[in-house]
């Protein structure tokens, strides 16, 4: 029963970090010299994506951010030039299962087998970047990684939530209000 226990407690704790490992990741980062005040508008530049449906999406999300802030999208010429690269990789995890009984180092062997499953799933990574139009200088970047799902509308919803939570604390160098 003890041993069943033991067993049961390395599943859990595996499955807790194998999850705490999928969640969605957001970073960002921006030039402490720069004045953000001094930008409410902004064009679009370039949007990079394997998918040309997530162009669009993409776009649509960022957009919404923004809005959200304040600054007003102009077909050219804005005080900001938004850039956007999507990128997907496959990603590996060894799953290794341990059954039976085996003594180990300490009773000198064992009798115990091992299974080792090999899982491969897709992480989506989305980096905006802003940049001053005029110097052409990079002032704020913002990350999202996420696994993929098989199915659209979770994908979409990932892309959202992800460029929701990058654009939280922005613009970075106003206090938030209260």
């Amino acid at each position: 029963m003890n041993v069943q226990r033991k067993i049961f407690a390395s599943v859990g704790i595996v499955l807790l970090a194998a999850s705490a490992s999928f969640a969605q990741q957001v970073k960002t980062d921006y030039d402490r010299g720069t004045d953000f005040s001094q930008y409410k508008t902004y064009s679009w530049e370039k949007v990079q994506t394997q998918d040309p449906l997530w162009v669009d999406r993409i776009k649509a999300a960022v957009n919404t951010a923004m809005a959200s802030k304040g600054w007003t999208q102009v077909p050219s010429g804005g005080s900001v030039a938004v850039v956007a690269m999507e990128v997907t990789r496959n990603q590996r995890t060894l799953d290794t299962f341990y059954n039976g009984f085996g003594g180990g180092w300490r009773w000198g062997g064992g009798f115990g087998d091992s299974t080792t499953t090999v899982n491969t799933y897709k992480v989506g990574t989305l980096v905006v970047d802003l940049f001053d139009a005029t110097s052409k200088k990079l002032i704020w970047r913002g990350s999202s990684t996420d696994t993929l799902s098989d199915k659209s509308e979770k994908n979409i919803k990932a892309l959202d939530k992800g460029v929701q939570k990058m654009f939280n604390h922005f613009p970075p160098n106003e206090k938030s209000k209260t």
